[in-house]
This record gives C-alpha cells, sequence and structure tokens, in this order.
C-alpha cells in the first residue's frame, strides 16, 4: 500500500508540474473585417457625387456607384453631367482593389461622347472575393476650347 501512495504522489507532482508549465496558445481570429479604415464601409455598396459649383460654365457634376451583387461579382457606375450640350464629354472608371493594405488601379475603362450633355455607363465586373473594392471617377467637359473636370471615388466595400 506504502509503493501505490508513493506513486500516485509523484504521479500528481508530475501532472501538476506539467499542467502548470502548459501555457495556452490561441488562434488569430483577426479577419479582414475587422481591418476596416476610414477608407470602407461595412455596406454592400457606396457612391459619391462632386457637384461643380464655383464658375463652372459646362460640367455640372460627376457620380460613381459601386455596389456587390454576388460573392465575386460587383456592378459600377458612372455619370459626367453637364449644364447644356458640350462638343466632348468625357468619363474614366478607375477599379481599385485593395491589396496588402493599399489601394491599387485594377482596371480602368474610358470614355467620351460627343455632342452630348451627360455620358453615363453601367459595367458588371467579374472579381476575385476576399478582399475591398471602390471606385474612382474622372469626369469632365469641354466646349470652345474651355475643359472643366472633377474626380470622385467611392468608400471601399467587401466582395465576399
Amino acid at each position: 500500500m506504502n509503493i501505490w501512495k508513493k506513486i500516485l504522489g509523484i504521479s500528481l507532482a508530475v501532472g501538476l508540474s506539467v499542467g502548470m508549465s502548459i501555457a495556452p496558445v490561441y488562434a488569430d481570429t483577426t479577419s479582414i473585417l475587422d481591418e476596416i479604415t476610414d477608407e470602407e464601409t461595412t455596406e454592400d455598396y457606396a457612391e459619391d457625387t462632386s457637384t461643380i459649383l464655383a464658375r463652372s460654365s459646362y460640367l455640372n457634376l460627376g457620380n460613381v456607384k459601386i455596389q456587390r451583387v454576388a460573392s465575386n461579382e460587383i456592378v459600377i457606375y458612372g455619370l459626367t453631367q453637364c449644364h447644356k450640350k458640350c462638343s466632348k464629354v468625357y468619363l474614366s472608371l478607375f477599379l481599385e482593389r485593395k491589396v496588402n493594405g493599399s489601394y491599387g488601379t485594377y482596371k480602368i475603362w474610358e470614355f467620351t461622347a460627343n455632342n452630348a450633355s451627360s455620358l453615363s455607363k453601367t459595367i458588371d465586373v467579374a472579381v476575385p472575393s476576399g478582399t475591398y473594392y471602390r471606385v474612382r471617377g474622372y469626369h469632365a467637359a469641354s466646349q470652345s476650347g474651355t475643359k472643366e473636370s472633377t474626380s470622385t471615388l467611392t468608400s471601399g466595400i467587401m466582395v465576399k
């Protein structure tokens, strides 16, 4: 009986010392959604409008929108609107993708219209999921040698 007490005592001592020396390891629970900045939104949709107020004879406003429609699909929209018909209207759309914490250009579309008062485009884009996307727009109108322009930028939306 004495030997069993010794074995039990030694087992308890070893068990306690091993148990005390084990430190718990927790999995990293940080996800890309936890890293949201003021450049992003938690919504599936973002929009920006730039209205030209001072000294604009031709260009009225620029507008861009981005919306997630599926886990790997977004729709982007751009509009350049003039006060009146202009000899040339410009719309450039830059789809930007967030990689390693910063945005870079992913795809570019450039459009022009002659003798028009507005120009708009809607584009359906298949994209890789798991990151943020945003749209930057360049809007301009020219008439009689004068060119007026503005730019727009949406918040980033998560495509997951």
